[in-house]
């Protein structure tokens, strides 16, 4: 079920304008959508901020405007200010709700893997997983039971579950999450041991390529 939010359609797009709707609490905002006509409109920030926060990051939105019409969307982009870290602008997607569209998917692991128990290290280098399904079946999550990884055992893509809700895009070879042996002090006292040697090495190429220049001048 779509979430409602209020947005006010905006006519004067100049920055003085704009400046004094984020002055106000709102967030400038952009609607769009295949074969759709653009739509500038502001949201307000704190609304909008709940929203994401309760519903998630793929919540589908019902965007009421002041003239009555009302558009499902979703919540696309966002910019924030580098300074004050607030979201200086917004950007909504209009959506078909029988039309599949790809997004990605928060993954979050479950439990406390065997081998990181006995001193294995957990690593986890996707974050995000790729589908595809229709806006009322994307799922606010991906959570992954990792309680029965060894050291030396991982999840790819290909180990997940097949769901008929959505179509998993991402490749399948992809690791998810894996359990690493403990890195040893001898080991770590070696590679610290290479890094000196060729720390030199580097110096002396660069020494030898500012005299090879000299000697061109």
């Amino acid at each position: 079920m779509a979430v409602k939010l209020k947005a006010k359609q905006r006519a004067d797009l100049s920055k003085s304008a704009t400046k004094q709707l984020r002055n106000e609490g709102s967030i400038p905002s952009v609607v769009y959508g295949k074969g759709k006509d653009t739509l500038t409109v502001s949201v307000d920030s704190i609304e909008l901020f709940k929203v994401v926060r309760d519903e998630g990051r793929n919540a589908i939105l019902t965007l009421d405007l002041e003239d009555g019409e009302a558009v499902d969307v979703m919540l696309h982009e966002y910019q924030v200010d580098p300074i004050k870290q607030n979201v200086i602008h917004a950007d909504f997607y209009i959506v078909d709700m029988d039309q599949e569209m790809d997004v990605t998917v928060s993954i979050n692991l479950d439990g406390e893997p065997v081998g990181a128990k006995e001193g294995g290290v957990l690593q986890q280098p996707l974050y995000e997983l790729s589908i595809r399904a229709k806006p009322s079946n994307i799922p606010d999550e991906i959570r992954i039971d990792v309680s029965e990884l060894n050291i030396g055992d991982a999840i790819a893509v290909s180990d997940l579950k097949e769901e008929e809700a959505y179509t998993i895009t991402e490749d399948a070879d992809t690791t998810i999450v894996t359990v690493t042996a403990p890195i040893s002090e001898e080991e770590l006292e070696t590679t610290a041991e290479e890094e000196e040697d060729v720390e030199p090495e580097l110096v002396d190429q660069k020494g030898e390529q500012e005299e090879e220049e000299e000697d061109v001048e």
